[in-house]
């Protein structure tokens, strides 16, 4: 089954991996975890965990569009939030219910010690299929 990475020219160029992969011919499209970076490869509202998660949603939301689908083709997701309070987990989790809305798909929140960018607090990937034609 050939894989064909995605790599998006909308979001930080500098990542050192591509944003998302498809799986041909089956549609089956996994995506590197979604960060809160900007355009210039900055960790967006230091310390700011919902902020930082509407960031990363749209980072997402980004990738899942170069690889032609949206967020109502997710499968799955898994949500990552350096914290050991549960209440950073549910401020987290409420900006990804709000995003996904209706499409309530199965998905997993952790709490981690640390992720890959000074100050980043959260982080998402997604598993999706593209729609058949």
């Amino acid at each position: 089954m050939p894989v064909s990475l995605i790599r998006s020219t909308r979001l930080f160029p500098g990542a050192p991996y591509a944003y998302a992969a498809q799986a041909l011919p089956a549609g089956l499209i996994l995506t590197a975890g979604a960060c809160p970076l900007d355009e210039q490869g900055e960790v967006t509202a230091p310390g700011d965990i919902p902020a930082q998660m509407r960031q990363a949603l749209g980072n997402l939301r980004i990738a899942l569009d170069e690889a032609g689908v949206t967020i109502g083709d997710v499968l799955k997701t898994t949500v990552y939030v350096t914290t050991t309070d549960r209440a950073d987990l549910v401020a987290a989790w409420d900006e990804v219910a709000a995003a996904f809305g209706e499409h309530d798909a199965p998905s997993t929140l952790l709490g981690v010690t640390v992720l890959g960018y000074p100050g980043q607090l959260v982080e998402i990937e997604a598993i999706a299929v593209a729609p058949q034609n």
